[in-house]
């Protein structure tokens, strides 16, 4: 059933303000519904005139209406409320209860101010499916139904007057408007009946959510939303009007979680954006038959700031999950006519800690790739996330139960949509690379063509002239007697102007050889390494040069004779030479032999040709990254080119570079083999999760993938504790002080030497890092370098590393691997016979406690569920609670980040009586089975006498216990690393030894205490685990 309010005015209000008057609205709330009227200013006796629906499940609900005034800098002020029971409507003769004048009451019976003026409301009650409220007439035209201010009726979608704020609900994520319910006939009544007064305007920044209501036919629920869409236009006009909108921004990327269908189409973007959204489409209508939804609600499509709409529906019951009841809040991101880009927002409050997340998912259609036969296609990727709007222990199960129901949606969406429009074979169409680089023709020039370009000019034609002149003067003159110092075979100048005439002979015979030579160079240098397939398996790249513009002129006769290299992992190709222009076009493609390593950088450097033996001088360069490009935008792009000249000029080079890997998901596997190889022990191979973070962290391409990290300090001014991150192609540290991030990362490439600095003092004992990079290189990384040498070389320091010798070793190899040259890489891999035997470390600990002798100090059973004991470690109130009352005072503790954290505390006085200072990290990892956790820690004492000499290293084992299921059994295993020798190595073992045990004890012994009083009588959930 449904409730209408009419909320009409009041009157007698109490002033709130200082200036005698209130800022007056109403708040209605019914079970989980609110709604709220809007404000009227400096006013006792206010006016609202608005209308309110709610949904009614259960008669003996009360609704409960508060009037409030509004101040702008402090909490609103309770003026009086008012309860009425829907159970008196429903008693009240046809549901109604006439306009009526009803007493405002105080907040409680004791307040002194009792006097808190009066409402008028009108009330009625009626089914889901009634065409219109009937309300009696407002008496002595006090109060009407209706606001009098203009109203966009596109707004409102079921006909009915809705208020300026309208109703939501608490246990839902999204404020939407409510679909469309009420007949045409119905709403013509409604303008009959109220053609004299319009109503309120509504703010569409809080819509409705919409009310579940009772099954309707989909076609029915279609065509209702189509004609709601035609008050504010067709929703073809809508997507042009958003279109006209549009800035040109870029599509949205992927959203984490992965990618439920990647496909094309041979159907254009728009009309495939029209299919999957469009209210009239029919196959929305197949795909609910299809996959058993019932109960469809459509609301129309809103044209706000973008173009919105919510659709209600109630999914069909699963092995697992009962029916349960989902809204969708669908939104344009983007529609420029080409490419769309729609996100939906999924909330299903009634399953279990529904209240926690919302699925989004993303649905981003572009034009896909031209096919021979003209038809336009399109590129159709949906991806997803979870939103978890509150932390909950149950998060890995709630993500892997929503991707599995996503997949087995999506697999009847395809099949669907594959049985609708034709999917798109890549196979016959060809990839994109193989389409671009196809297009491409080469221009071919003739050896007569070459001759003209070479010789076709000024100074050949006047040397030609000057030739034929002086051949003709030779045959027309006549011998001359022997003057002066003249003899037999030797003709010298008569006079300085013959003098001048025979040196000019000689410069432009010169000049005229000197071209010819060229001419003869360039028909050799015609060739280039266009054309030449690559070789092997691995990374490929693939590079097409299509042409130049506004290059420098360095010749005499204002042109260039352009040519590029390109230069990559040590391996370069050259272009042919373009003879005597400024705007090249060469066409050429270069493919660079397969590489087993992935590629960093690509330098490009334009020449300008001078001969074989003449130093070439160049007019440009730059320097492609892969780690900081998008390979999309690398497919089609003009770079502009560095170097005095260039700059000049304003010189450009027009590029499509494609950079593929035929090996798919084994290269890093390979690569870390590779790698074992070189260490001589196994290296443990992350996580999907683990390498996404790694790569959003410093902002990588998705093919990065991380190798190892260390805990270490950065040594600046003051050092810095972080983590040093290495991957195939970089080396990266990440800090997290108490909020103050910092982060940075260069190449291995860019690195020239790396030294090994002894123990001193400054680094608690313990041998450092320097690397040395080359000089211009790294300069985005200069403010964690701790000083600029002489030279011009950045300089980073790394020390207090927890295992050295380990990230020693990890860093040397990684960096020898990146500088040595093909032969050498070949040569490591081929010598399996000489490598060590790997070490099986499944379990070995990323923190670097391998070297160190574990022992255990703490073993008990606690009568606790596993998951509230981990309670302990996850920063929480138990945590701190805990923690300070067994004396570890001013307790700071970092949130997780790649499942580690760093902790710092003081000793209270009873734990030592030197008081102390304790930093520590942890790290935390599935114990095979997925049977518990382990929390490796790694803990350095200051302020401690002898603390400097030696770091401590605890394990923590927390495991579920099979034979009851409210209990964890936990172990705690200690190591000592000691940095320094000395006389009381033993003395102080035995003394941690007792004294952590004890303090271990009084921790667990604790923590299940608290929880317990916390949490007597919680029941376990069915199915609860890690």
């Amino acid at each position: 059933m449904k409730l209408a309010v009419r909320v009409i005015e009041a009157r007698d209000l109490p002033a709130k303000d200082f200036n005698g008057f209130s800022d007056p609205y109403a708040k209605l709330q019914l079970g989980r519904h609110r709604c709220r009227t809007k404000v009227v200013k400096k006013n006792l006796n206010p006016s609202w005139k608005e209308e309110f629906n709610f949904k009614v499940d259960d008669l003996n609900e009360e609704l409960c209406i508060s009037v409030l005034d509004e101040d702008k800098y402090f909490n609103d002020d309770f003026v009086g409320q008012l309860k009425i029971p829907v159970a008196k409507v429903f008693d009240a003769e046809g549901h109604v209860l006439a306009p009526e004048w009803y007493p405002l009451q105080p907040r409680n019976k004791k307040s002194k101010n009792t006097d808190c003026g009066e409402i008028f409301l009108a009330l009625s009650l009626s089914q889901n499916d009634s065409p219109h409220d009937q309300f009696p007439s407002v008496p002595n035209g006090e109060g009407t139904a209706h606001s009098e201010k203009s109203f966009d009726s596109s707004l409102v979608s079921d006909g009915s007057v809705t208020s300026a704020a309208s109703c939501k609900e608490e246990v839902s994520f999204s404020e939407e408007e409510k679909p469309s319910t009420q007949s045409l006939a119905g709403r013509l009544v409604h303008i009959l009946l109220n053609r004299n007064s319009e109503p309120p305007a509504t703010n569409i920044e809080k819509l409705a959510v919409p009310e579940l209501r009772e099954p309707l036919p989909v076609q029915d629920t279609m065509s209702e939303s189509s004609n709601d869409l035609s008050s504010v236009g067709t929703f073809e006009e809508a997507l042009k009007n958003l279109q006209s909108r549009d800035q040109g921004q870029d599509m949205p990327p992927n959203l984490t979680s992965g990618v439920l269908l990647d496909q094309n189409y041979v159907i254009s973007p728009w009309h495939l954006n029209f299919l999957l959204f469009a209210p009239d489409s029919t196959f929305m209508k197949s795909l609910v038959e299809m996959q058993g939804t019932t109960d469809l609600v459509e609301g129309s499509w809103k044209l706000e700031e973008t173009l919105k709409r919510v659709v209600t529906y109630t999914k069909a019951p699963t092995r697992l999950i009962k029916a349960v009841k989902a809204t969708e809040e669908q939104t344009y991101l983007k529609a420029d006519g080409k490419s769309f880009a729609i996100l939906e927002s999924v909330s299903t409050p009634d399953v279990p800690y529904g209240s926690c997340f919302r699925v989004e998912l993303l649905f981003c259609v572009s034009p896909g790739p031209e096919i021979p036969s003209g038809e336009q296609t399109s590129h159709l990727v949906i991806s997803w996330r979870m939103n978890f709007l509150q932390s909950t222990m149950m998060k890995g199960m709630i993500e892997n139960g929503a991707k599995q129901g996503l997949k087995d949606n999506f697999d009847q969406f395809s099949h669907l949509l594959a049985d609708t429009v034709k999917p798109l074979d890549l196979t016959e169409a060809g990839s994109e690379k193989e389409r671009v680089l196809s297009s491409l023709q080469t221009e071919q020039e003739s050896d007569w063509k070459l001759a003209w370009r070479f010789l076709g000019n000024c100074t050949m034609l006047s040397a030609l002239v000057i030739g034929f002149l002086f051949f003709l003067h030779i045959m027309l003159s006549k011998p001359n007697s022997k003057q002066g110092l003249e003899f037999d075979g030797l003709d010298m100048p008569d006079s300085i102007g013959e003098v001048l005439v025979a040196g000019i002979l000689v410069l432009q015979g010169q000049r005229v050889l000197e071209m010819i030579s060229r001419y003869m160079q360039a028909r050799r240098q015609k060739s280039s390494d266009h054309g030449v397939k690559a070789q092997g398996d691995g990374w490929l790249l693939t590079v097409a040069l299509i042409e130049g513009t506004k290059l420098a002129p360095v010749d005499a006769t204002g042109f260039s004779d352009p040519y590029v290299v390109f230069t990559c992992s040590g391996k370069s190709k050259t272009s042919s030479i373009k003879f005597q222009t400024l705007n090249p076009r060469w066409n050429e493609v270069f493919e660079f032999d397969a590489m087993d390593d992935p590629p960093s950088v690509m330098d490009v450097e334009v020449y300008d040709f001078d001969g074989p033996f003449d130093e070439a001088t160049s007019l440009g360069h730059v320097e492609i990254n892969f780690l900081k490009s998008n390979l999309d935008d690398l497919a089609d792009i003009w770079i502009p080119l560095k170097g005095k000249l260039a700059q000049t000029y304003q010189s450009k080079l027009h590029l499509r570079v494609f950079l593929s890997n035929t090996k798919g998901t084994e290269v890093a596997r390979e690569y870390i083999s590779k790698m074992e190889k070189e260490l001589g022990k196994k290296i443990n191979v992350r996580s999907l999760q683990t390498n996404t973070a790694f790569q959003k962290l410093f902002g990588l391409p998705p093919e990065e993938f991380l190798i190892n990290d260390f805990t270490c300090h950065l040594k600046r001014k003051m050092p810095l504790q972080g983590r040093l991150f290495l991957s195939a192609r970089i080396i990266g540290f990440h800090a997290n002080l108490f909020g103050h991030k910092t982060k940075f990362f260069f190449l291995w490439e860019d690195i020239e030497d790396i030294q090994v600095i002894p123990p001193s003092l400054a680094s608690v004992g313990s041998p450092s890092l320097l690397i040395i990079l080359r000089k211009g290189k790294g300069m985005d990384a200069r403010h964690g370098a701790k000083a600029l040498d002489e030279e011009g070389r950045l300089r980073f320091h790394f020390q207090s590393f927890v295992s050295f010798q380990a990230a020693n070793k990890t860093i040397m190899a990684l960096w020898r691997a990146r500088s040595l040259t093909p032969e050498q890489k070949m040569q490591i891999v081929e010598e399996d016979s000489d490598t060590k035997s790997i070490q099986n470390e499944e379990n070995e600990s990323l923190l670097g406690n391998e070297d160190v002798i574990m022992k255990e100090v703490y073993s008990s059973l606690h009568s606790i569920h596993i998951d509230a004991l981990m309670e302990l470690f996850d920063g929480g109130d138990l945590e701190r609670k805990v923690m300070e009352k067994v004396g570890c005072i001013n307790y700071v503790c970092t949130a997780w980040e790649l499942k580690q954290r760093q902790l710092s505390y003081k000793f209270d006085k009873h734990i030592s009586r030197f008081g102390g200072e304790v930093n520590s990290t942890q790290q935390k990892s599935f114990l095979p089975g997925q049977k518990g956790w382990s929390i490796e820690e790694v803990m350095t004492l200051q302020g401690v006498p002898l603390g400097d000499n030696f770091n401590l290293h605890l394990r923590y084992q927390v495991e579920n216990v099979p034979s009851r299921s409210r209990a964890c059994n936990v172990q705690v295993y200690l190591g000592i690393q000691w940095l320094k020798s000395t006389k009381q190595q033993k003395r102080i073992s035995k003394n941690i030894e007792a004294k952590l045990a004890e303090h271990l004890r009084e921790i667990f012994v604790i923590a299940e205490k608290e929880f317990l009083l916390a949490k007597p009588l919680e029941p376990l959930h069915k199915g609860q685990s890690i």
